[in-house]
């Protein structure tokens, strides 16, 4: 036995593959990549970019609450998207939905995605300690 927590919810799409949402593992959470689909399993591969943007964020931090955790206890944020010109939306989309939490983070541009989609966000956190002052 591994000792590792799965995490599922309800509130972020499920998997469509070998994987979870989420394991935690001590107090890291590990989120899977989170594309641009609805919790009920509807695409928007054909919406807006901050549109799917929105959803995959949307996602990963639904399925950060589900761990107990909240945004500023994301330590590192990988997001993938499609089309460089897609980083200053997507910079604005991530700060107005993350507010005061700044993770590390890196923004890859990448040719193409999954069903067409845009982008896809993953994320570690680290929750269940109180916030450093060093």
């Amino acid at each position: 036995m591994s000792g590792h927590i799965d995490v599922n919810t309800d509130r972020a799409p499920a998997p469509a593959g070998h994987y979870v949402q989420a394991k935690i593992a001590g107090q890291h959470v590990y989120i899977s990549g989170q594309l641009p689909i609805r919790p009920d399993g509807a695409p928007l591969d054909n919406d807006t970019f901050e549109t799917q943007a929105e959803q995959a964020i949307d996602n990963m931090l639904a399925i950060l609450k589900a761990a107990a955790g909240a945004p500023a206890d994301l330590v590192r944020v990988t997001a993938y998207i499609v089309g460089v010109s897609h980083w200053p939306s997507f910079n604005k989309v991530y700060a107005r939905m993350l507010g005061d939490a700044k993770p590390a983070r890196a923004v890859v541009p990448v040719p193409e995605l999954h069903c067409g989609y845009l982008v896809e966000i993953d994320a570690i956190a680290v929750i269940g300690t109180s916030p450093s002052t060093t």
